[in-house]
């Protein structure tokens, strides 16, 4: 017996992966139903996204990250971007040997130093993640805290941390307009130092023009308070906050996550993050996450789907 022709052997697997294609293409257009009402309470909302740590050091995830943000931002979220740059900054200082050492998480900030802070976040960083947005099709603005009078800050403590300060002040007026604009701003957490009264007439002038290196939790979390965000994101190194068992917890109230510090469960650098989100929180930003930068899609898993993607804080 003869075999059948060979258009008539290729029918039936032709039909096979039309018919896979087909299943494919009904899963992706069932996620999209799934997440449209997600898409619809989030559209119009501010949302403050810090991003550091692996995200900023792998430029394979600053893209990906970048894509997720522009996806985010035509489906309607108001974002704006604040970046850290830590690894950057300590290996500039370590190859211009100018000693920087760290104090309860904060990097001790000489004049020397701060020019390094500032030449790192306000260029290198700051230029590669808004060219990371502009290459997956979103219109982005690099700034500083600085700019327009965006953010003033107290020193913190200078003799101990240096020329560091802590946001005391946030003028929005130059996001809102660029956020009405349809941009999104990126923005380096250097300040402007608040002037202080009792400063002598011969320090003034130059402490008055000095900036400070702000944490940039810290800084996100002041931003996402003065513009009543929906949402304050933290993207970092780990997963989230961690139970004795190093699993993560999905959610936590206010005075569960207040426990967690009091109780040492968050350590390290952990309870900067969390502070900073507790702090937001109560300042009146409905809800805040940390979460692991280094995930695949951990915005969109985060946003949109019921598990999250880290850990949610929230009255």
């Amino acid at each position: 017996m003869s075999p059948p022709p060979r258009a008539e052997q290729k029918t039936k697997p032709d039909a096979d992966r039309a018919l896979m294609r087909r299943f494919k293409w009904l899963a992706r257009a069932g996620l999209l139903s799934e997440v449209l009402p997600y898409m619809q309470r989030h559209a119009g909302h501010v949302f403050v996204v810090k991003i550091g740590g692996a995200a900023l050091k792998d430029k394979k995830l600053a893209r990906r990250c970048a894509e997720d943000l522009v996806l985010l931002g035509q489906i309607g979220l108001r974002l704006i971007i604040v970046h850290g740059g830590g690894a950057q900054i300590s290996a500039m200082l370590e190859r211009l040997s100018i000693d920087s050492d760290r104090q309860g998480g904060l990097r001790r900030t000489t004049e020397k130093a701060l020019d390094v802070v500032e030449m790192v976040l306000s260029g290198r960083v700051n230029q590669d993640l808004v060219s990371c947005i502009h290459d997956a099709g979103g219109r982005a603005v690099g700034l500083s805290g600085r700019d327009g009078g965006m953010v003033v800050a107290r020193q913190i403590d200078e003799k101990k941390l240096g020329l560091v300060g802590e946001p005391c002040q946030v003028d929005p007026s130059v996001l809102n307009t660029l956020l009405d604009a349809g941009f999104m701003p990126v923005i380096a957490p250097i300040a402007s130092r608040r002037e202080e009264a009792q400063l002598s007439p011969a320090n003034h002038q130059r402490h008055a023009q000095i900036a400070l290196n702000v944490n940039a939790d810290s800084f996100a979390g002041a931003l996402a308070v003065e513009l009543k965000a929906s949402r304050l994101l933290l993207l970092t190194d780990v997963d989230g906050v961690l139970d004795e068992n190093r699993q993560l917890i999905p959610q936590l109230d206010m005075r569960s996550a207040r426990r967690a510090i009091s109780s040492k469960r968050a350590d390290g650098g952990m309870i900067p993050k969390l502070q900073t989100c507790i702090d937001a929180v109560s300042g009146g930003v409905d809800a805040a996450v940390i979460l692991n930068g280094s995930t695949r899609h951990a915005l969109l898993l985060e946003l949109f789907t019921d598990i999250g993607a880290g850990t949610l804080i929230k009255r």
